[in-house]
């Protein structure tokens, strides 16, 4: 399912639809490790990074008695929707990502 929105289907004909792919060299698994970062860097808490990632924490008796707030669960989604917004207007702006070594780092995380 994922193939199309990654590859589009130029190589397809019998399809009927012309699709172009959306990001070259996008995964899965990829785009569950940029949901593990903006969940660290939103601050959530590790039961709820565990939780919605399908992970078991080392400790379990943090496991088992810890959970994840209503109030925690829309703090987070909020945040994840807020950095969605921004990542796809910057994508808008900016078709084409700057190389590695043109990228400028800037906050508290910078350093």
């Amino acid at each position: 399912m994922l193939k199309p929105a990654v590859k589009g289907n130029e190589g397809c004909p019998q399809s009927g639809i012309h699709t172009v792919p959306i990001r070259p060299g996008l995964t899965f698994h990829g785009l569950r490790h940029s949901h593990k970062t903006w969940l660290i860097a939103g601050g959530a808490p590790e039961i709820a990074q565990a939780r919605r990632l399908g992970h078991h924490l080392a400790n379990r008796v943090t496991e088992v008695h810890s959970h994840v707030a209503p109030e925690v669960e829309l703090r987070l989604l909020n945040d994840l929707q807020r950095r969605w917004h921004e990542a796809d207007l910057n994508v808008r702006a900016h078709p084409t990502a700057p190389e590695p070594s043109e990228r400028h780092v800037s906050g508290p995380l910078a350093a």
